[in-house]
């Protein structure tokens, strides 16, 4: 059988040829290979370059290689933080013309590193915490998308910095299963194996010595299903109001909202006698402040950081002449916010050089520079010029932030040399 690249994009077999096909993905020479930290794995996975992109490669056989390739596609239709599939490669042979296993490509995500990789740096339990929230959160909407991990662990999920906070992003879909909606059943299971992957992952990192001494690897996993239980109810639970406060509704909404979630579909129910009001969410999406962002702007961000954003928006906004919510013949919010991403947003972040930005991407950047900036008016008691914030950002702060967004000098070199832009922890 001919080597067959099977690709999304047009352009990437062309990138692809170049890597050596006809080894084994454990003998690939060195100067193929993009030194990043990456979890552990039952299969073979290197980080390579393709052309100007740093590009996952896992090993394994040709039916679940082309299987995760399309569950991998399935989750990028449906908008869930997942690595992006590139390739899959079939029809390998070595020198001799002996058969190879096939491989999955996906596109290294800029900024980020497999959960384990944080978790071996002896990190503070409240930052471990706020990782776990950015798992709660991917699994709630793995599962309002019918989709059925089977696999979470710390090796299988990436991080990236989300405004303060944590996103989390789905890696190995190898053990997926898509379905119309998850029975209780088929959610507790999967948040049960979740639990135990990661206790005993924890457990190993503990026997290592890499743990933080006051973390127990086993009530740490329950962290887990606690946050994701406390996320689901809020997201899905039965309200039921007294008739004629339908702002209790717009308040439940308002919360769901801030949660980063929208309600695309509600169902809303008078009892009988007509004294109260049941309001069920439907249908809950997440990235509700990514969409309006998106919007307004056309900017993608994380969703924390989208909602940073829109908030230093909406008081640049407040303060241009021809802002007026109501009126007919003012500006319109999409005006105004083109005109802030034109004379604000950009110049701001091109006022960093871009070889000192590291894996930075520009929202986060942003948000960055509007922590620091709030940082200087604290210390000065009046306001502070963006301008002179990024003066002093740039002298004082952004070395030591640089250092800390990457394990190694190395791994940071190499993403920054390639400028990926979108990585994976198991593997592909």
């Amino acid at each position: 059988m001919a080597l067959q690249i099977s690709a999304t994009n047009p352009e990437h077999p062309a990138l692809l040829l170049d890597l050596p096909w006809h080894l084994p993905l454990e003998e690939w020479p060195e100067h193929y290979l993009v030194p990043l930290p990456r979890g552990i794995s039952r299969h073979v996975v290197r980080y390579a370059r393709a052309g100007a992109e740093v590009v996952a490669v896992k090993e394994l056989a040709e039916r679940p290689a082309l299987r995760e390739y399309e569950l991998l596609r399935g989750l990028d239709r449906m908008n869930i933080p997942s690595v992006d599939p590139l390739a899959v490669v079939t029809g390998r042979t070595d020198g001799d013309g002996g058969p190879l296993e096939s491989v999955l490509i996906t596109r290294h995500l800029g900024g980020s590193m497999p959960y384990r990789s944080m978790f071996e740096t002896t990190m503070r339990p409240a930052t471990m915490h706020r990782l776990m929230d950015a798992l709660a959160v991917l699994l709630v909407r793995l599962h309002l998308a019918g989709f059925a991990w089977g696999d979470c662990s710390l090796s299988n999920t990436l991080f990236r910095r989300d405004a303060g906070a944590y996103a989390a992003y789905l890696v190995d879909a190898e053990t997926g299963e898509v379905h119309p909606q998850l029975s209780p059943g088929q959610r507790e299971y999967d948040l049960d194996l979740a639990r135990v992957n990661i206790s005993g992952e924890l457990l190993d990192l503990e026997a290592s010595g890499a743990l933080h001494p006051s973390v127990d690897p086993i009530e740490f996993g329950m962290e887990i299903c606690k946050r994701y239980t406390a996320l689901w109810q809020e997201l899905t639970r039965t309200s039921v109001y007294p008739a004629g406060k339908h702002h209790y509704i717009d308040r439940r909404i308002r919360r769901l909202n801030e949660l980063g979630f929208d309600v695309a579909e509600m169902q809303i129910a008078h009892s009988s006698n007509g004294d109260t009001v049941t309001f069920v969410p439907k249908v809950v999406d997440a990235g509700h402040h990514q969409r309006q962002l998106l919007r307004l702007t056309g900017l993608d961000a994380e969703e924390n950081q989208a909602r940073r954003l829109l908030n230093d928006l909406e008081s640049w906004m407040a303060t241009q002449d021809d802002y007026a919510p109501g009126d007919p013949l003012a500006a319109r919010p999409e005006v105004l916010a083109h005109r802030w991403v034109r004379d604000v947003f950009r110049p701001t972040v091109r006022a960093i050089p871009l070889e000192l930005r590291g894996s930075m991407d520009p929202a986060e950047l942003y948000h960055e520079l509007l922590e620091h900036r709030w940082y200087l008016s604290e210390r000065a008691q009046h306001d502070i010029d963006l301008d002179t914030v990024v003066g002093d950002y740039v002298k004082n702060i952004l070395p030591a932030v640089r250092d800390s967004l990457s394990p190694t000098a190395d791994a940071a070199e190499a993403a920054g040399q390639v400028g990926g832009t979108t990585a994976t922890g198991d593997g592909a």
